[in-house]
């Protein structure tokens, strides 16, 4: 099966053109890694990244907050046509996110505002294989911030870096070594301690 990446990070807001281009070749290598791009079906950071991974061939999937295709337009405006796939969750914004989540392998953050953090928040306790686009601002700039702050260890594996041929190479390396084994949050319990590689 192919690796899915989900990329999380600012949908709105002010965003810089450097920021935005570094989104655009997240997508890139994502596409040239050969894995399935999983968002949140939203503009922004992670929709600069869906452009970019259409523009290698890539497949991408929206995870929509909506309940069909005219509520993803009119109520949320959100983009679509540059997706292979939308699943149309109903749970509105904050509700499709452990879908999202949950619908990832990997997880990559790129700036990032409550949204994101929440998202974040869902891959740590879950114990994935998280990304951080280094550099872009917001959440992702203050992820080993809120690691210190939460003092939890949950198995997920934390990988920085602010080069996106970098970081995508490294995560799908992580992956590739867990693969197979049940999730973090299965081999040690709810509540119980995991070791972390952070």
């Amino acid at each position: 099966m192919k690796v899915q990446v989900g990329v999380m990070g600012s949908a709105g807001g002010r965003i810089s053109k450097k920021v935005r281009e570094k989104a655009y070749e997240l997508g890139r290598e994502i596409a040239r890694h050969d894995c399935i791009m999983v968002t949140g079906a939203c503009p922004g950071l992670p929709y600069d990244a869906v452009t970019g991974c259409k523009k290698e061939g890539g497949m991408v999937v929206g995870i929509s907050p909506a309940l069909d295709l005219h509520e993803h337009i009119r109520r949320y405006r959100s983009p679509y046509r540059e997706f292979d796939v939308l699943i149309y969750t109903g749970d509105g914004l904050m509700g499709r996110e452990v879908t999202g989540i949950r619908s990832c392998d990997i997880v990559i953050l790129v700036g990032g505002r409550s949204g994101t953090l929440g998202e974040f928040a869902i891959a740590y306790d879950e114990g994935k294989v998280i990304g951080v686009l280094e550099g872009t601002g917001g959440v992702a700039d203050h992820v080993d911030d809120i690691v210190q702050i939460v003092s939890k260890r949950t198995g997920a594996k934390l990988v920085f870096d602010d080069s996106p041929r970098r970081l995508v190479a490294r995560l799908v390396q992580a992956y590739e070594k867990r693969r197979g084994q049940p999730p973090p949050r299965l081999r040690y319990g709810a509540g119980c301690r995991a070791p972390t590689d952070t």
